[in-house]
């Protein structure tokens, strides 16, 4: 037996609803990801990395071509 504090308990039970999941699945699948799935080294990096807001360029969403080049895909 463990305790959540009760704000806790309620967005879960939201979050749970919000996809179609009962209280207690929803927060098993939660449990087996973070016990289970851990991500490699080479993945953590590529986390952080994209964390790091100063890596960050304007993308131009006005036209397909304006996407594509502002891509800057050298």
């Amino acid at each position: 037996m463990f305790r959540l504090r009760s704000e806790l308990i309620d967005r879960l039970k939201q979050m749970a609803a919000d996809n179609n999941r009962s209280l207690n699945n929803f927060v098993e699948t939660i449990l087996m990801d973070v016990a289970y799935n851990t991500p490699n080294k080479e993945t953590q990096a590529a986390m952080i990395e994209a964390r790091d807001s100063r890596n960050l360029t304007d993308v131009d969403m006005s036209s397909y071509d304006s996407f594509l080049s502002s891509l800057d895909l050298k």
